[in-house]
Formats: C-alpha cells, structure tokens, sequence
C-alpha cells in the first residue's frame, strides 16, 4: 500500500483552513456581539434618565396637587366662616 506522502500536510491545511474560517466568523460575530451591547446600554442608559425625568415630573406634581389641597381648603373655610357669619347674622 502506497500512501501519498503529502497528504497528512493537505489533512493539517484543510484543518488549519477550518481554524482560520471558524476565527474569521467568530471575530465578526464577536464585534456584532459588542456593537448590540453598547446599543442596549445606550437605550438603558437614556431609558434610566427618561425614567429620572418621570419621577422629577411625578414628585412635582403631587406637589402642586397638594398646594391646590391647601388653597381649596382655605378657600372652603373662608366660606364656611361666611356662611356662618351669615346665619348668626340673619
């Protein structure tokens, strides 16, 4: 049996050729990988300061609601003690 002496050197190229390819693909795919993290912190990032800006707007709000609160119950005793003062007076 005769055996092409070259061919264990043809076996290793064809196995160092699929190494070659297999770091090409992941190298590409690594990069992709890195660009959709840096996108997905980008959108978390700027999801976290319209979230901030939420909880600004909230707070001032309930704020506000509470100021009104107050008004109309100053307002509501300052009728009562008119309607009041009216009645005594009648």
């Amino acid at each position: 049996i005769v055996t092409d002496p070259m061919e264990p050197f043809q076996l290793l190229e064809e196995k160092l050729a699929k190494v070659v390819e297999t770091y090409r693909r992941t190298q590409l795919e690594n990069r992709a990988l890195l660009q959709e993290i840096e996108k997905l912190k980008a959108a978390s990032k700027q999801g976290a300061q319209h979230q901030d800006a939420l909880d600004r707007e909230l707070q001032a709000l309930r704020r506000e609601r509470e100021d009104v609160r107050a008004r109309v119950e100053r307002l509501l005793q300052q009728v009562e003690s008119l309607t009041k003062h009216d009645s005594a007076g009648a």
